[in-house]
Formats: C-alpha cells, sequence, structure tokens
C-alpha cells in the first residue's frame, strides 16, 4: 500500500500545472489533500523519514495550485 501511495505522490509531483482550468485545479488540490492525509496515515506508524519529505513536496504543490486558484489579493 505504501508503495501505491508513493507512486502516486511521484505521478502527483511530476504533474504539469500549466494550463490547467480552475476545474481541474480544485480536482488536484483535491487529490494532493487526500494523498497527503493518507501518507500522514503511515507516516504517524513508522516516522519515515522519506514519508515526511514527500508529503512536503506534495504541501508545496498543493499550496502553489491553491495560490492560483484564489487569485491576486485586490488591494
Amino acid at each position: 500500500m505504501t508503495q501505491n501511495l508513493l507512486a502516486q505522490a511521484e505521478e502527483f509531483e511530476n504533474r504539469s500545472l500549466s494550463h490547467m482550468s480552475t476545474s481541474d485545479r480544485v480536482e488536484a488540490s483535491r487529490e494532493a489533500k487526500k494523498l497527503i492525509l493518507s501518507i500522514n496515515e503511515i507516516y504517524k506508524k513508522t516516522k519515515d523519514s522519506k514519508l515526511m519529505d514527500t508529503m512536503k513536496k506534495l504541501t508545496e504543490k498543493k499550496r502553489k495550485i491553491e495560490k492560483r486558484l484564489k487569485g491576486k489579493p485586490l488591494v
């Protein structure tokens, strides 16, 4: 199961963010959240640093997607 999650996470990391529609960005953000939470459940039991690094990378990419969804501040 861990290998499957790591494979999905790696595929997500390598996915291009350019030319995505808003609905694609929302879907990608939800997928990232699901992956992060799943990996976190395993991390709680094993404390594997590789899992933590993967979660950090996914979180960084998720933040970029969400920043793009929210748009520029109007100040």
